[in-house]
């Protein structure tokens, strides 16, 4: 999608059996990216039996609707990807790479990867697919920290081709760069992120915008739909081709430097969450799961907006190639 295996250097060859522990939305997700590649041995583990095959064609059916996969492609992707309950299968044992895709709970994290050291080959590569939670804390208690390291997916895994690989303060530069390398040839943008910080690279910057748009309509500035039109028909749409430092120097420095001067002293720095928010919570408002949260949502719109992310990112991705 993004690289060739020309772009591609050597330190991953080795690598062959991945297990995929978790088989929830981003395991069958992350299990669907690397059935794009012949050479991967695709297990995906879960406590309780699972219907893996049925969401994970679900997902490449309408990539197929859009002329990116054809069903010959589909049936050889999906037949790349077996699903065990069994903690004693042999693909745990010979794994030479563990994407763990758990709850997103501390303890239980610490408790999977206990196991795993326990079952894993002392050479196998570890990686955790969290979006908030300390890669370094999670790996505190294991032997081999140095084959530790963060690997945050977004949501949907198999079209967002974003992955940010976070080193801890232990892991081996070698490992980083075979994860990257891993990642590139299944047609994901891995990007390092060198310091293990809550948030890593694009969090930060999400949520830095979501509090100033929550502020903007907290404070009577604009309402909600209105902060979503101007962000999606101003910046939003360029952002995918000019992102923010090329902006700034693009526009210049200076100039950059004359905006911050002004600005920056009226916009939103709260250390805590917007009151506005707390409040939807306390009323049961959470958004699309009740109907209602800073916008109103009927089941029809929250469900055409699901839809159309994916249909919009296929569009980006691929190019409208549908018939």
């Amino acid at each position: 999608m993004f690289l060739s295996t020309a772009d591609i250097g050597a330190t991953d060859m080795d690598i062959k059996n991945v297990l995929i522990f978790g088989a929830g939305l981003m395991g069958k997700g992350i299990a669907l990216v690397f059935s794009s590649c012949e050479d991967f041995n695709i297990t995906l583990y879960d406590i309780r039996e699972v219907d893996i095959h049925t969401p994970i064609r679900d997902n490449m059916e309408q990539l197929r609707q859009y002329g990116v996969l054809n069903e010959d492609e589909i049936e050889r992707r999906l037949s790349r990807i077996r699903f065990t309950a069994d903690e004693n299968d042999p693909a745990i044992r010979n794994a030479d790479i563990v994407i763990e895709c758990v709850f997103e709970d501390m303890k239980l994290k610490r408790d999977t990867f206990a196991l795993l050291e326990s079952k894993c080959r002392d050479d196998a590569i570890f990686c955790t697919n969290t979006s908030v939670m300390s890669p370094t804390e999670i790996s505190a208690d294991l032997r081999r920290k140095e084959r530790f390291v963060g690997t945050h997916f977004w949501n949907p895994a198999h079209l967002i081709p974003l992955v940010e690989v976070v080193k801890t303060e232990h892991t081996s530069a070698e490992v980083a760069d075979t994860v990257m390398e891993i990642l590139a040839r299944v047609g994901k943008k891995p990007v390092l992120c060198r310091k293990d910080v809550p948030g890593f690279i694009a969090n930060r910057m999400q949520h830095a915008l979501w509090r100033e748009a929550i502020s903007i309509v907290e404070n009577g500035i604009a309402d909600a739909r209105t902060v979503d039109d101007a962000v999606k028909y101003s910046f939003g749409l360029r952002l995918p081709q000019l992102a923010p430092l090329e902006n700034a120097d693009m526009v210049g420095l200076d100039l950059t430097l004359n905006i911050h001067k002004y600005i920056l002293q009226h916009l939103e720095d709260s250390h805590k969450p917007s009151l506005l928010l707390v409040e939807a919570v306390s009323r049961g408002e959470l958004g699309f799961k009740t109907g209602k949260g800073l916008q109103d949502w009927t089941k029809e719109q929250a469900e055409k907006s699901r839809k159309e992310l994916n249909d919009y990112l296929i569009r980006m991705l691929y190019g409208n190639n549908q018939a």
